[in-house]
């Protein structure tokens, strides 16, 4: 199935966990230090660097771009480590995020609270994936090198649905 950002409601209550999709459109890359900056900023009243309704977060830190390419090696990184800041960030209008391996408990009853979704890249794929995204530029934490925040136009994206807006998930 192909989807278009942003996901709207009726897209992401279609989407069940075990399916695979193929995204097109802006996503934003940040990892933990980026995540643990985000959080800071909510909790001291702070402007954010990006507009998180219906934003979709890819945790991914791409390697260095070649000369030749749009990103270096972009695969997932775990994901688990953003679960502490996870559940502030989708009652904040986050709707999708992106990585690899199972969620917390308390991440999974964000998900189901706020309609979200958690997909799945290829593992390992990293080098493939470069392929699906067409630009890629910093928006928010440049000092931060791999882990700054890039903003990512992608095309067909290969995802899986691993958990879903209703708690459905692919780890049980």
């Amino acid at each position: 199935m192909k989807i278009k950002t942003p996901l709207d409601l009726n897209t992401i209550k279609s989407l069940k966990a075990g399916q695979e999709i193929f995204l097109s459109g802006t996503i934003y890359t940040a990892r933990d230090q980026a995540h643990k900056r985000l959080v800071e900023a909510i909790k001291a009243g702070k402007r954010l660097p990006i507009e998180l309704k219906d934003a979709i977060i890819y945790y991914c830190g791409p390697a260095q771009t070649p000369t030749a390419g749009v990103i270096g090696s972009c695969g997932p990184t775990t994901s688990s480590r953003m679960d502490t800041f996870t559940p502030l960030l989708l009652a904040r209008g986050l709707r999708a995020m992106i990585g690899k391996g199972d969620r917390s408990t308390e991440v999974k009853a964000a998900i189901k609270k706020y309609k979200g979704i958690y997909f799945v890249a290829y593992a390992g794929c990293g080098a493939l994936l470069t392929k699906y995204v067409k630009k890629s530029g910093i928006v928010a934490y440049g000092d931060l090198g791999p882990e700054s925040i890039l903003k990512l136009e992608v095309k067909d994206f290969p995802l899986i649905v691993a958990i879903d807006a209703k708690g459905g998930s692919i780890y049980g």
